[in-house]
């Protein structure tokens, strides 16, 4: 069992947070807790746990709530003060929704102010399933009554703590979320201790017995199958799935999200039942940092986009044997309908979102009818007008080369290039030792491209577009 009740304390929660402010270094901070008369254990615990402080802070806590929770703390009210102070370890931490995330998925749930309605939304209960420290939970609308259920009495005394310092009441409940579910969904009245939900929301966990991160993406637990079985024994719910994860695998009926910022995507959403008000459709979403919606693209499922045909399916399969524009460079996640053609005007990187949910090409033509990939596999787009943010990041094309050490320094001397950012798709280099190689001379930034064209190696110097609408 992890300490929580040391790492929870006033006294410990005082002491980092006057370390954080004076910026102490590892060593002071040690020397301090050793003078306060911790044990190496504990010393151990405080300073691991003071390294997560700023990071969760960052990733849950509103700066408006850091202000009103740190001027408590030179109050007399404790509690308010603790409310800063989340309980966490690091697989926790880095598993866990963030803010902007969980602040948009909390408008997918069911409102109302009828208490005596559960179908309007007002009272009704959710098993956030798999809680961990609670992520999921922290942004759920006032209305719903929410109870975490987790195997691992540590995550659930992280979820405890954290919900309370949200200000939140919620139970939680030690036990297998597949047994959780079975309860619920049937007639007699659920064990003791149990509370019977409307609505699910589900993280299925990514531990390996080693405690580190799953590597294989469909290795979760709770499978997907028993997530599927899960969810019929609820009125709606959602399961937060790896972006990654194989869209073929996951069920007809739902409505599928994937959901990140300007330059990642973070969770591939599936809702169920009364949660999914679009099934059998596919939304990619960047969201803001406050949980607004940024940009939204909506397609109907289409499951030929999901698989390979078996002629690209060899190629990727025999890869490792084969060299040059022979080789199938797949650094999408789906096979594209768009068409190949020369390096044009301008080129674009889409968002992640968008090669995730497959939404790239008609988020292309819709803005250029010519728009079109430059290498099979690789999700560069090439176009004759600039593609707009947020969905694309659009540079225009100032020379291309081939990927040779005299011609790419030409290209760069000729354009009076001293500064570049180097981006790498299709080809693998060291991108710092391939600047120190190049020694780029002159009074210009650009931004080049080492990637595929039709299969080749080639080099492409750009520079970033202005005005992006």
């Amino acid at each position: 069992m992890q300490p929580w009740n040391l790492l929870a304390s006033d006294t410990v929660q005082g002491f980092i947070e006057e370390a954080l402010t004076r910026k102490w270094d590892a060593l002071q901070v040690s020397t301090a807790l050793q003078k306060a008369g911790y044990s190496n254990e504990e010393r151990a615990a405080i300073m691991d746990y003071m390294a997560l402080v700023p990071k969760f802070r960052e990733k849950f806590c509103a700066a408006e709530h850091i202000a009103k929770v740190g001027a408590a703390r030179n109050s007399t009210n404790n509690e308010t003060a603790r409310g800063m102070f989340l309980l966490c370890d690091k697989l926790a931490l880095e598993q866990s929704t963030a803010q902007d995330i969980g602040r948009w998925k909390a408008n997918l749930w069911p409102r109302g102010n009828d208490a005596t309605e559960n179908a309007t939304g007002a009272g009704a209960e959710v098993h956030d399933l798999c809680c961990g420290m609670g992520g999921d939970s922290f942004y759920l609308p006032a209305g719903l009554k929410v109870t975490g259920v987790d195997l691992d009495e540590n995550r659930l005394a992280m979820y405890s703590h954290n919900m309370q310092a949200f200000g939140k009441a919620a139970e939680t409940l030690n036990k297998d979320v597949r047994e959780v579910a079975r309860e619920n969904g049937a007639k007699m009245p659920a064990s003791a201790g149990m509370t019977k939900a409307d609505y699910f929301t589900i993280d299925p966990a990514r531990r390996a017995i080693e405690g580190e991160n799953q590597r294989d993406l469909k290795n979760l637990t709770p499978t997907l199958e028993e997530v599927v079985e899960i969810s019929r024994h609820y009125r709606g719910g959602m399961a937060k799935l790896p972006p990654g994860y194989p869209p073929a695998e996951i069920p007809d009926g739902t409505e599928i999200l994937y959901l990140g910022g300007h330059s990642d995507c973070r969770e591939c959403l599936v809702l169920f039942g009364e949660l999914a008000k679009h099934p059998d459709t596919v939304r990619a979403v960047i969201v803001g940092k406050a949980g607004e919606t940024l940009a939204e693209w909506t397609r109907r499922r289409d499951r030929s986009l999901e698989t390979l045909d078996d002629d690209l399916q060899e190629k990727l399969d025999r890869n490792d044997s084969l060299e040059g524009k022979d080789r199938t460079y797949r650094t999408a996640t789906s096979r594209s309908d768009l068409p190949l053609g020369e390096i044009g005007k301008y080129i674009a990187e889409p968002a992640p979102v968008l090669i995730r949910s497959h939404l790239f090409n008609a988020a292309a033509l819709a803005h250029d009818p010519n728009a079109h990939l430059i290498s099979e596999g690789i999700a560069y787009v090439s176009s004759d007008k600039p593609l707009p943010a947020p969905g694309f990041s659009c540079y225009e094309v100032l020379a291309h080369t081939e990927i040779a050490t005299g011609a790419v320094r030409s290209m760069l001397k000729e354009h009076d290039i001293g500064k570049i950012t180097l981006k790498l798709r299709g080809v693998k280099l060291d991108p710092d030792a391939e600047t120190k190689r190049l020694k780029p001379k002159g009074k210009n930034s650009a931004i080049l491209f080492y990637t595929r064209a039709k299969g080749e190696k080639v080099a492409i110097l750009t520079t970033k577009t202005k005005n992006q609408t």
